[in-house]
């Protein structure tokens, strides 16, 4: 899940597109969950397997690509903005992470709890491990960035707020980014910080591989690498030659070689290098998309004409544009729709209407927060701090 700013007046287009193939990911394997697609005619069989559950399975890595540009994003803006990581303002820098995730955080809250106090299942706690976890601890989890651990010890306990496992995951990363920039006083040993990272979350993740807790997808460690490797994508842009990544050979073998990995086996089976190899294809992705020559702040342009290459592409950009607000609000329509449609009721036509009704009014509802809630408090808090300096 990427939480960087959305208010930029440059995007980079390529970005924005891997944004969006990342919330499709994740958005139909939320969905295929409760309504399985593979007895829809989007269901096509390939050695033997069902294509849309292939595709649908994997949307974790959807998760790991996102992590990945939040990485880049956070770095280069920081060297964007201060021009050396040892520069970070870090009380700037916690505002501005605070302005971007606390708003939606707050109002997804309001939300869940709202919807919760209704009656409606989706929306209040749950006991799938059998143990019982106030809707107190959990409102104190995700406002606290400890979701995850809350997911790893009793599971899911709370359907629409179990996004913000990854959320914890991210933030909590962030917390020790400008402390590790000013504390780390060469660019050796600000390498050897995200190095770390790198090797020791494969580590984590293969001695939790398989447990039923899901603390190989859930657990901190398990995502660090990343984020690190994003963070390393955003130092690397400016000291190596990007017209190598350009090439259209080199990023047309990246996205075969990561289709064909994600549709290979599920995720529980291939996650202990499969996150790692994932994150580096997409940080293959973004070099490939940064122009020749700039500086690292050359994220922020838009290839010219690219939004005007195709609809999939345009649709894609704003999906991505829109990522955030899309990620944390799209199990309140997905919880709506269930409560309306019990899963275990709705034929395949049935499905596939619901899915488009799911695509809809996730993207409608995400527009609505962004445009005239999240955007504009995102703007009015990093304004007051700007004075307030």
């Amino acid at each position: 899940m990427d939480v960087s700013n959305n208010t930029l007046r440059h995007r980079n287009a390529q970005i924005d597109v891997l944004r969006g193939i990342s919330i499709v990911l994740v958005l139909l394997h939320h969905f295929n969950i409760p309504y399985k697609l593979h007895d829809t005619w989007l269901s096509v069989d390939i050695a033997g397997q069902s294509l849309i559950t292939a595709i649908a399975r994997n949307g974790n890595y959807g998760v790991t690509m996102f992590f990945v540009i939040s990485g880049f994003l956070i770095t280069s803006h920081s060297l964007g903005r201060w021009h050396s990581l040892n520069h970070i303002n870090v009380r700037t820098f916690y505002w501005s992470r605070i302005a971007r995730i606390l708003p939606c955080l707050l109002l997804l809250l309001l939300m869940v709890n709202s919807l919760g106090m209704l009656g409606l299942k989706p929306f209040i706690n749950q006991a799938p491990n059998g143990i019982e976890v106030s809707t107190a601890i959990t409102n104190l989890a995700a406002l606290t960035l400890w979701m995850n651990q809350l997911i790893i010890q009793y599971g899911w306990v709370n359907y629409a707020l179990g996004v913000l496992w990854s959320l914890s995951v991210e933030e909590v990363f962030y917390l020790a980014f400008p402390l590790a920039c000013l504390g780390l006083k060469t660019s050796r040993q600000f390498a050897l910080f995200l190095g770390f990272f790198v090797l020791a979350a494969p580590v984590y993740r293969w001695l939790h591989f398989g447990e039923d807790s899901e603390a190989y997808l859930y657990g901190y460690l398990a995502s660090f690498d990343s984020i690190a490797i994003g963070c390393a994508t955003a130092l690397l842009a400016n000291r190596i030659n990007l017209a190598f990544f350009q090439r259209r050979m080199v990023q047309g073998l990246s996205i075969v070689g990561m289709t064909l990995f994600y549709l290979y086996a599920p995720i529980k089976e291939t996650n202990t290098l499969g996150v790692t190899l994932m994150a580096c294809g997409t940080a293959i992705l973004i070099l490939g998309g940064l122009q020749a020559k700039s500086s690292l702040h050359a994220q922020a342009v838009m290839p010219p004409n690219l939004l005007k290459q195709g609809l999939l592409k345009g649709t894609l950009c704003t999906l991505g544009r829109y990522s955030y607000e899309l990620y944390l609000f799209h199990l309140i329509i997905l919880g709506l729709i269930k409560v309306a449609v019990p899963p275990a009721t709705a034929t395949a036509h049935e499905k596939l209407l619901l899915l488009l009704i799911f695509l809809a009014g996730t993207f409608m509802l995400a527009f609505a927060i962004a445009r005239f809630y999240s955007i504009p408090l995102n703007r009015w808090i990093r304004q007051k701090t700007t004075i307030s300096q």
